[in-house]
């Protein structure tokens, strides 16, 4: 990995916590994300918040910067398996997108049974659940397994503060928030959109495991992907040479993820509900570092850290777009 310890030990103390920018339209903020819209486009601002547990945990040195990177190449990737949302990306914290309508389902897919939280597959599994939205599970399966055949499953997108619900299609449809074709396109989109990501990521000596996907519509009625798409915030990652070995073991798998973090804060009786504790900026360094390396492994290219004020950075950056906006 190319970033020092001392460069990431001075990104810990400017970390980009949120934004507040004048002149970009509405404000809407979600976990990782500061959104902005205006005149049919929107700005997604990434900042270095990392979430579990559906909350917001602290921040991770030049984690915003990792994840709008690599989701901007992952975008230009994948832009021929499905039609995506990027204008343009003009700082290292920003992307600008078409303001699209979001459909109300995430399209989670799965090649391995694992998970730590209180809705991952594993522990539905683990309390004796064999039908997981509308996939039937065979006995007998163990933690970190892969599963015959990809799986497809879907979630509710819960507002804020609340937690999302995994669900079947025909469950996902009696609600009826979303049309049985636009949500067969959408699904039709993330199978085809994991199965290049896998083989991407075996090709980098990664395994994809599960990742989710976000679909909106354009103001002209097209679905595209919208948000992010394979990086370590809405995906698994692990390493493919020591997969087996660790399996055989009963090992956890080595991972890239934010599962290190979710681990972590396990570790110390932190589970999601009550107060959070305070992430060392050990645990939150060796959380970048994986991020970073993740970055680095998948695009083939060194990650480079802008490490000037963000804030001010972003200022400059932005204000040629700004002016073009008003």
């Amino acid at each position: 990995m190319t970033v020092s310890e001392e460069t990431l030990r001075l990104g810990c103390r400017r970390t980009l916590n949120g934004t507040d920018l004048q002149g970009f339209g509405e404000k809407y903020e979600g976990k990782v994300r500061d959104n902005y819209t205006k005149d049919g486009r929107r700005l997604l601002v990434v900042t270095d918040r990392i979430s579990a547990f559906d909350r917001v945990l602290g921040t991770l040195p030049f984690k915003g910067q990792v994840l709008n990177q690599l989701a901007a190449w992952w975008f230009e990737e994948t832009q021929d398996i499905a039609p995506n949302h990027v204008i343009d990306v003009p700082d290292p914290n920003a992307l600008l997108a078409i303001e699209c309508a979001p459909l109300p389902v995430e399209m989670v897919m799965r090649a391995y049974i694992t998970g730590v939280t209180s809705t991952s597959i594993w522990t539905h599994y683990q309390k004796g659940v064999r039908d997981f939205c509308g996939n039937a599970l065979p006995d007998g399966l163990r933690k970190n397994q892969k599963l015959d055949e990809a799986i497809l499953t879907p979630s509710t997108k819960a507002a804020k503060g609340d937690h999302d619900v995994s669900a079947s299609r025909a469950e996902i449809l009696a609600m009826g928030h979303v049309t049985e074709r636009d949500f067969d396109e959408a699904a039709e989109m993330a199978r085809n959109l994991f199965a290049h990501g896998r083989k991407v990521a075996e090709e980098r000596g990664l395994i994809l495991v599960d990742t989710k996907y976000e679909f909106g519509k354009t103001p002209d009625g097209r679905i595209v992907v919208i948000d992010e798409i394979h990086t370590p915030d809405s995906s698994r990652y692990w390493f493919l040479g020591s997969y087996a070995e660790r399996f055989d073991k009963h090992e956890e798998p080595q991972s890239f993820d934010k599962e290190y973090v979710r681990r972590w804060l396990k570790s110390v009786g932190y589970e999601g509900e009550g107060e959070i504790p305070v992430i060392p900026d050990d645990v939150r360094i060796e959380a970048s570092r994986r991020y970073i390396e993740a970055c680095d492994t998948l695009r083939g290219v060194p990650f480079m850290p802008n490490t000037k004020e963000p804030k001010a950075r972003m200022a400059t950056n932005l204000a040629r777009l700004r002016d073009v906006q008003s």
